[in-house]
């Protein structure tokens, strides 16, 4: 029989895994003119690069933010603080990213993902000791 990860893992990796389309979005923004000319739709193309941006960084701070509240629950108080933290700096270089979406998004990729990811090992940490294999 193969063993399941404990639930806390399975719901992280969701998460995470969600906020993770926030990032695949901003990527969009690489091949804008040519999805544009080539009628791919990407979110970029269909909702513009404003929009685009503005929902991919709910998509990404949402499920964090869930992250968060999850780790105060099963009492992971410091790793939960470490990701506010690390939450609260994506926040101050979102504003940057937003003023100007189409420049910006790729210096996002090298800052706003870098805390991101951030958060995602320090939550893998905070979870590996929680509950035994299902």
């Amino acid at each position: 029989a193969t063993a399941m990860p404990a639930w806390p893992v399975v719901i992280i990796a969701v998460l995470y895994g969600i906020g993770a389309h926030g990032i695949m979005t901003l990527n969009d923004f690489k091949a804008l003119k040519g999805d544009r000319e080539t009628g791919v739709n990407s979110l970029p193309v269909v909702l513009g690069p404003e929009r685009a941006a503005r929902l991919a960084c709910w998509v990404m701070t949402l499920p964090q933010i869930a992250v968060i509240a999850l780790l105060l629950y099963w009492g992971r108080d410091t790793h939960a603080a470490a990701i506010f933290v690390l939450l609260i700096g994506q926040g101050l270089v979102m504003r940057i990213l937003l003023s100007d979406p189409k420049a910006r998004a790729p210096w996002y990729n090298g800052t706003g993902v870098t805390l991101y990811v951030s958060g995602m090992m320090i939550a893998a940490f905070a979870i590996r000791s929680l509950g035994a294999p299902l």
